[in-house]
């Protein structure tokens, strides 16, 4: 996989009232984590384009595990780090902040892990 698992969904909320899908635990050596750029508690917005929004737990994981080798991901950074779920803003931007100054990177990461990923699995 890319090396992270996630948390949230229709029927699994992380936050009340909350249907997003969150990054919940990075593995360590794994392409997000030696990426360096995804966090935990990041939200996760959209997959290779598509829209994350009111998904049930297992088919957002399904639309992980079925990305294909190219794997394009728009995120929402966290706020901050608290105990329990993550803090977000639902208006589009981050610590004032455009959104796009959050997503750039976060789709930068994605292709980046994904080649990391490519590279390690054909060295295997």
């Amino acid at each position: 996989g890319l090396g992270f698992n996630i948390v949230g969904g229709t029927d699994q909320q992380y936050i009340a009232n909350d249907n997003s899908i969150y990054v919940s635990w990075i593995k360590k050596d794994g392409a997000a984590y030696l990426d360096g750029r995804l966090q935990e508690g990041d939200k996760i917005l959209a997959i290779n384009g598509k829209d994350l929004k009111d998904l049930r737990h297992k088919d957002a994981v399904e639309l992980f595990r079925n990305a294909g080798c190219y794997v394009s991901l728009k995120i929402q950074r966290r706020l901050q780090p608290q105990n329990g779920p993550v803090g977000h803003q639902g208006d589009g931007e981050s610590g004032g902040l455009p959104l796009a100054a959050i997503l750039v990177p976060g789709l930068a990461l994605a292709a980046t892990a994904v080649w990391i990923l490519l590279r390690y699995r054909q060295r295997i």
